[in-house]
């Protein structure tokens, strides 16, 4: 096989490499961004209506407690996935890397050719 070929099948492949770890880029970012809705959301809630004002307040306080540990328990989803897309990004920006170099060697093989 002739190293044009073989270079242009290494160039294929890194491409493919590169889609795919763009995918699983976008998805850990996508899942990213949802636990980070989530956890916004929880400061959303709409107060109770047309309830007495202690009623209210009770209601209110055991809103409160349960979106504290929500939020705890999204926060460390969210470290979690911070951790995942942090290397996600890098295995991408290796995979792009490769691709530059391949097709960087692929123009100066064609250079020395003619």
């Amino acid at each position: 096989m002739s190293k044009a070929r073989e270079l242009s099948r290494l160039a294929e492949l890194a491409q493919l490499m590169l889609d795919h770890k763009l995918g699983v880029l976008k998805e850990t970012s996508d899942r990213l961004e949802q636990s980070r809705l989530q956890r916004s959301a929880l400061d959303q809630a709409p107060p109770p209506v047309e309830l007495e004002p202690i009623l209210c307040s009770k209601v209110g306080l055991d809103y409160e407690r349960w979106a504290d540990v929500r939020r705890s328990e999204l926060n460390l989803v969210i470290a979690r996935q911070t951790a995942a897309w942090i290397e996600a990004r890098g295995d991408a920006q290796t995979a792009f890397g490769r691709v530059q170099a391949l097709q960087r060697l692929a123009e100066k093989l064609e250079r020395s050719r003619q």
